[in-house]
């Protein structure tokens, strides 16, 4: 299990949160066919596969665009996201499970890889490239924040949809647990 550090400095602890939720997101999702990654809860529509694309997206975006100003790589450049801002949500369900496996883990290996190196190069202070409509730059600390954020929200929902699969429950995977296993 990744646990964040019980008393290290503030990149080991907000790094260390980031991948338990990653980690915790991942067993949620792990081990599905089809069937298990498009079940529904309720009236809502949200998937585990849609969970999956959706959080892939964020990773990149995150860390590419919001960060450096590039352009998002992958099937995200192809859409058109004005006619479609659900896009990763809804198509999703077109998407083969090892398709939506590869696409999330592909993404967090660039961000990880990306965040290291912005680290490196300045720290959790640095100003990146998005910006407020009054110009002011937001820091690296505050996307690492933004996306801890947006794992918790969704690994929440990934709780409900698994339990819903499977009967899978629990705050963490297991001791000796491993992706695909």
């Amino acid at each position: 299990m990744t646990e964040p550090p019980f008393a290290g400095n503030e990149v080991e602890h907000l790094l260390g949160a980031l991948d338990r939720l990653r980690a915790t997101f991942q067993w949620k999702t792990d081990g599905l066919d089809a069937a298990g990654l498009s079940t529904r809860v309720g009236a809502s529509a949200l998937t585990l596969g849609a969970l999956l694309k959706h959080l892939a997206f964020v990773e990149d975006y995150t860390f590419g665009v919001k960060m450096r100003g590039t352009a998002p790589g992958g099937p995200w450049r192809a859409e058109d996201w004005d006619d479609n801002p659900d896009w990763e949500f809804t198509s999703a369900a077109d998407d083969t499970p090892e398709q939506l496996y590869a696409l999330w883990t592909d993404a967090v290996r660039r961000s990880r890889a990306r965040l290291a190196d912005a680290l490196a190069d300045g720290g959790l202070d640095q100003l990146v490239h998005v910006s407020a409509s009054d110009g002011r730059h937001a820091s690296l600390r505050r996307l690492v924040c933004d996306l801890i954020e947006e794992y918790g929200r969704h690994t929440g929902h990934a709780d409900l949809l698994r339990e819903v699969v499977d009967g899978r429950v629990g705050e963490d995977p297991p001791p000796g647990w491993t992706p695909g296993a």
